[in-house]
């Protein structure tokens, strides 16, 4: 038996050992009748004395926690059910009364049945066996990046060297990393915006203005500050695609105020609706944009990877300010994606899931039009992965999402995106997750539960 013991150095050895010991037998991590460690055995493991290990021991004896066998040593007692209750044991009948989500409508989530598994774990595979023991270069794998400066020339229409993309885990990883680097400065984010987004800028303790969204999106900041987190493409979670007179306005904003604009293009390659608008980045070029891109919407968000492409005049000082970090992205992901962005398969699989996602959201749509009708407006469905849902004044966002999860249907809230108002009229409905053959039974069940309430 292996048994870990954490000294607090703020009691004596003896009751850490006790205390600790206790608790896995409470907790039933020790089964009943198994056998202890000598005492010399453990007193070896744990580098203390044996009669440290004997007093501790001998407490448990002493409260029937433990029993000996003369000749034998110690050994875990039986112990009755009360044993294993848990402070927690409320918390835990609560737990077991929310229903099992059988629809998931949640936000950010992709269709993980059309994920080219087998293509991934033969490249996997075939990486695996390749030269992967040395560490990467922290900016990210030379193949990726290259692979990335070329992707984003054809969708995104705007050029980049190599040394100007960063590979992280994450949006919430690149941009606590670009508020680390900016140090203690004013900034802004929409409003409502990423509650993710808005969180990082918190933790790093900045002063923030949350800009309010209006007809054309992300406004104008009203003060000074030195970067704005945006998300022009697909506006989160409101769902607004900025019209281009607004972007050429935040540029304008940016080049005289000398600030930069973080344009977040988290799932632009799927659009729907009307013509295509160019990204900031492609307007000015990387000049005043650091731009976000991530495979969470591509592929999948368990692979945790994104990437960051500065301005070229950020590039050599923020290299300077992070030249001794290692890269915190998987060597061998990395090669991965690399070989499915050269050979093609990164592109064709865009396409193929643009096409699901499509039939998905117009059967999403035209379900929820046919059960719930004109009273629940239907909003920001030209691009992405979600829409928004507009509630009657009889029903309100906490209602709407109990009465969906007691019927096993997975919503997500808008109200938590805000900051400085509180809007409960309004819920999030993604269709990444679910799968298509569900979505007219899942719709036709919500209805039925949102319009029993309004009888009441």
């Amino acid at each position: 038996m292996e048994i870990s013991i954490h000294f607090s150095n703020k009691k004596a050895k003896y009751l850490d050992i006790y205390e600790q010991l206790k608790n896995k037998i409470v907790s039933q991590t020790l089964s009943a009748n198994e056998k202890l460690p000598s005492k010399r055995s453990l007193a070896t493991i744990l580098n203390v004395s044996i009669h440290t290990v004997k007093e501790a021991y001998e407490q448990l004896a002493s409260e029937g926690y433990i029993y000996s066998v003369e000749r034998s040593g110690y050994y875990i007692s039986a112990y009755d059910v009360e044993w294993t209750q848990s402070i927690h044991e409320e918390e835990k009948k609560i737990l077991k009364s929310v229903p099992k989500i059988q629809y998931n409508f949640k936000n950010g989530q992709v269709d993980h049945q059309a994920f080219p598994l087998k293509i991934w774990l033969k490249l996997y595979r075939k990486h695996l066996n390749s030269d992967i023991v040395p560490n990467g270069p922290w900016q990210g794998e030379l193949s990726l990046r290259e692979q990335i400066a070329i992707y984003i020339t054809k969708s995104r229409g705007f050029t980049c060297d190599v040394d100007q993309i960063f590979v992280y885990s994450g949006t919430q990883h690149q941009l606590n990393e670009l508020s680390r680097f900016f140090g203690n400065v004013n900034v802004a984010i929409e409003e409502p915006g990423f509650r993710r987004a808005t969180a990082i800028l918190q933790q790093n303790q900045l002063s923030i203005e949350f800009v309010p969204i209006d007809e054309k999106g992300a406004g104008i900041p009203a003060k000074s500050c030195q970067y704005y987190y945006i998300t022009p493409a697909h506006q989160f979670p409101l769902g607004g695609v900025m019209p281009i007179e607004r972007r050429i306005d935040l540029l304008k904003w940016a080049s005289e105020n000398d600030a930069f604009l973080i344009e977040d293009d988290y799932d632009s390659e799927f659009r729907y609706k009307g013509s295509p608008v160019p990204p900031l980045a492609q307007i000015d070029q990387l000049q005043r944009v650091i731009y976000f891109g991530t495979f969470s919407k591509t592929l999948m968000p368990s692979i945790r990877m994104s990437y960051m492409i500065l301005p070229k005049t950020l590039v050599a000082k923020f290299n300077s300010f992070y030249g001794d970090h290692k890269t915190t992205v998987s060597k061998i992901d990395q090669f991965v994606i690399a070989e499915l962005m050269e050979s093609g398969l990164y592109t064709k699989h865009i396409a193929k899931m643009r096409t699901l996602y499509r039939k998905k959201r117009l059967k999403l749509i035209e379900n929820l039009q046919f059960f719930l009708g004109p009273e629940y407006e239907i909003i920001g469905d030209a691009a992405g992965l979600h829409i928004v849902l507009k509630l009657p004044k009889s029903l309100d966002e906490t209602t709407a999402i109990q009465l969906a999860q007691d019927a096993g249907i997975a919503l997500d809230p808008i109200s938590s995106s805000y900051q400085l108002s509180n809007n409960d009229n309004l819920v999030m409905m993604g269709y990444g997750a679910i799968s298509y053959n569900d979505i007219e039974e899942a719709v036709s069940l919500l209805s039925t539960q949102w319009k029993n309430h309004h009888q009441f």
